[in-house]
C-alpha cells in the first residue's frame, strides 16, 4: 500500500526548515544576489542545524535521516534560496560517497570532524574540458610512494573558495576513461591547492563558485576512497542519490514563484477586475500548480526508492529532468503574470527565474538526463518483451 502521510517526525523537520527559511535566508537572500556574495554566517547556522549532514550515521554525529526526509528539509531551504541551499547541499554531495564507500577510518578522520564544528565540503568532478563527459577528464592522480601527485584544475566548484576539504575525481591514466577514475578527499590546506576568483554567475549568485586548481598536491595514499578504477562508479552512484535533492530544489523555487504569483494576480487590477478573474491567468496558474505536484511526486518516489536501496538511476534522472525544467517554465510563467514588473529587479520573481536556470544545467544536463532515463527504460524492455 503506497501513502503520502508524513511522520510527526518528518513534518517537524518539515517545519524546522520552512522557519530556517524564512527567519534566515530569506531576509538576506535579495542583498547576496545583488552582492553575489557568500553567506557564511547563513551557512554556519544552518550546520548547525544539522542541514549540513543530514545522511551522516548519528554514531558519527550526524542526522541519521534518509533521502526523502531530508528532500523534505531541502524544499523548503530551497523556497528561501536555491543559491543558499545549493551551498548546503554540495557538502552532503561530497559527503555521501564517504558514508557509503569509505574505510571506517577514513568516516573517523573525516565525518566526526566535520559534524562537530562548522565545516564546508565541496565535489570536483567537472573540468573546462570534460562537464557532461567526466570520463575525459584531464586532472591526474599518479601514484608516489604513499602519495599521490594531483595536477590539474576542476571548474564550476561550489564552494570552492570555502570548502575545509574536496572529494576530487582524477584519473590515473587517460587513456583509460573512465576505468581509471579514482576519487581521493583532499583537505584544503594541502600544499599546491588553491582556487580562483569566485565566478560571476546569471544566478545562484548566492553560491560560492570558482576553479579549484591542483599543482603537485601530495595527497596520502589513505584518503583514496575505494580502489583504483572505482571513481566513475562512486561518482554515478553518488548523482543517484543527490539528483533527487536537487530536483526538489527546483520543487522550492518554483512553489515560492507561484505563490507570490498568485498574490500578485489577486491584487493586480485590470479591465476593472484582479487579473486573477481571468481564465488565461487562471490556466496559467492552474498548470503551475499541476507541474508543481507532479515534481514533487516524482522526487518522493526516487527519494523512497533510494531509502529502500533500490537502484533508482531511471526515477532520480525523471525526477531531476523533470522538475528543472518545471521550474524553469513555472518561474518564466511567474515573470509572464507580474508583465512588467516581473522584468524588473523591484520584485523577486526575476530572480527565481535566473536561479531556476541553472539547474537544467548542473548535477546532469537536461538532455544527459533523458538519455539515462531512455536508455535504463530500453534494457528494461528487453527483458519484458515476449
Amino acid at each position: 500500500m503506497i501513502g503520502f502521510d508524513l511522520t510527526l517526525e518528518q513534518r517537524a523537520l518539515q517545519e524546522r526548515a520552512r522557519r530556517f527559511s524564512k527567519e534566515v535566508i530569506l531576509p538576506v537572500a535579495a542583498q547576496h544576489d545583488r552582492d553575489g556574495t557568500f553567506p557564511l554566517d547563513v551557512m554556519e547556522k544552518a550546520h548547525q542545524e544539522g542541514f549540513f549532514t543530514p545522511l551522516v550515521p548519528k554514531k558519527y554525529g550526524g542526522q541519521g535521516l534518509g533521502v526523502l526526509d531530508n528532500c523534505l528539509i531541502s524544499e523548503e531551504l530551497a523556497a528561501g534560496c536555491m543559491g543558499m541551499y545549493v551551498s548546503i547541499f554540495v557538502s552532503t554531495l561530497a559527503l555521501y560517497p564517504i558514508i557509503k564507500f569509505g574505510t571506517e577510518e577514513q568516516k573517523e578522520r573525516f565525518l566526526k570532524p566535520f559534524c562537530s564544528k562548522f565545516s564546508i565540503a565541496s565535489y570536483c568532478l567537472s573540468e573546462v574540458a570534460a562537464g557532461s563527459d567526466p570520463a575525459s577528464m584531464r586532472t591526474t592522480a599518479i601514484l608516489d610512494g604513499d602519495h599521490y601527485v594531483l595536477n590539474g584544475a576542476k571548474m564550476w566548484v561550489t564552494n570552492g573558495g570555502y570548502a575545509d576539504f574536496y572529494l576530487v575525481f582524477a584519473t590515473t591514466d587517460p587513456k583509460k576513461k573512465h576505468k581509471g577514475i579514482i576519487s581521493l578527499i583532499v583537505p584544503s590546506n594541502l600544499e599546491g591547492v588553491s582556487h580562483g576568483e569566485p565566478i560571476d554567475k546569471m544566478g545562484q549568485r548566492a553560491s560560492n563558485t570558482t576553479a579549484v586548481i591542483f599543482k603537485n598536491v601530495r595527497v596520502p595514499k589513505e584518503n583514496l576512497l575505494g580502489g583504483e578504477g572505482e571513481g566513475f562508479k562512486k561518482a554515478m552512484t553518488a548523482l543517484d542519490i543527490t539528483r533527487p535533492m536537487i530536483a526538489v530544489g527546483s520543487v522550492g523555487i518554483a512553489r515560492t514563484a507561484l505563490e507570490l504569483a498568485t498574490q500578485y494576480a489577486k491584487k493586480r487590477i485590470q479591465f476593472g477586475v484582479p487579473i486573477a478573474q481571468h481564465q488565461a491567468i487562471q490556466f496559467m496558474l492552474a498548470d503551475m500548480a499541476k507541474d508543481i505536484e507532479a515534481a514533487r511526486l516524482l522526487v518522493w518516489k526516487a527519494a523512497w526508492l533510494a531509502d529502500q536501496g533500490i537502484r533508482n538511476s531511471k526515477e532520480a534522472a525523471m525526477a531531476k529532468a523533470f522538475a528543472a525544467d518545471m521550474a524553469m517554465q513555472v518561474t518564466t510563467d511567474a515573470v509572464q503574470i507580474y508583465g512588467g514588473m516581473g522584468y524588473t529587479k523591484w520584485h523577486p520573481v526575476e530572480k527565481l527565474m535566473r536561479d531556476a536556470k541553472v539547474i537544467q544545467i548542473y548535477e546532469g544536463t537536461a538532455q544527459i538526463m533523458r538519455l539515462v532515463i531512455a536508455r535504463q527504460l530500453l534494457r528494461e524492455t528487453e527483458r519484458t518483451l515476449f
